[in-house]
């Protein structure tokens, strides 16, 4: 906590900076923050990161739907994105106001929706998601809006799903397990594998936002169970399962 604090008071200034010059600059105090985080996270704290399906990954903008289990993918996840674009994030209104970080979303041009706008926040993630696309950012979209505990599961919502189909680019699913590690709320972390799995990217051509999202849910909710078998007494063979 102390190194994050650290890091995020010296460096955010110096990415709201970076900002007037453009977003090379700004990201490349981006890519500085992200290096101090996962620095930290895995010599203090022994989260190692591994990624699978990298493969997956467009050579191009896309929506990345990820599951969302701790603070810790969301430096993570902009490992990943594609080459040659900046990743942002789909967030509350409200952490804008934030210090430091807030004002870091704000100056990266994070979309930023609100909640109580029932379906026009979904019209406020499209419109801004396609401005963000067509100039070489990469979304990621966390589908069920929060973290979720692991070995649970929320409603996913298809404003990410949406996007990709407006914009025409895909939609690429991804799970993870680091909040096994790295759990909601909690001060005490634990040491081990990190994983995030990309799966294959959907192709929004001849399907409908919908559709999109049923897919990807299907998938990451597959490969949690692969992920995390311990976690959902439906993946245990029944030898195993207590039920």
């Amino acid at each position: 906590m102390l190194c994050a604090t650290l890091a995020t008071i010296l460096i955010v200034p110096c990415i709201m900076l970076g900002a007037l010059f453009g977003k090379k600059a700004a990201y490349a105090m981006v890519w500085l923050y992200r290096r101090a985080i996962l620095f930290a996270s895995r010599w203090i704290l022994g989260i190692i990161p591994e990624v699978r399906g990298l493969e997956n990954i467009p050579n191009e903008p896309c929506v990345l739907l990820a599951k969302h289990q701790s603070a810790w993918e969301t430096v993570a996840l902009q490992e990943i994105v594609p080459l040659g674009t900046y990743p942002v994030f789909v967030v509350k209104k409200e952490l804008l106001r934030f210090p430091f970080i807030g004002w870091g979303m704000a100056a990266l041009r994070f979309i930023s929706i609100d909640r109580k706008a029932g379906r026009d926040a979904l019209a406020q993630v499209v419109e801004q998601g396609c401005d963000r696309l067509k100039n070489g950012y990469t979304i990621i979209i966390f589908p069920e809006g929060t973290r979720v505990a692991p070995g649970e599961k929320k409603v996913y919502q298809p404003g990410g799903a949406f996007l990709a189909k407006k914009a025409g680019c895909k939609a690429v699913p991804i799970a993870q397990n680091v909040g096994e590690l790295w759990p909601r709320n909690a001060f005490i972390k634990r040491p081990g594998k990190a994983i995030i799995s990309i799966g294959p990217a959907i192709d929004p051509a001849g399907m409908t936002g919908r559709e999109i999202s049923r897919r990807a849910e299907e998938w990451i909710e597959t490969e949690m169970r692969r992920l995390s078998p311990h976690l959902y007494p439906d993946a245990l063979p029944p030898s195993e399962n207590p039920g």
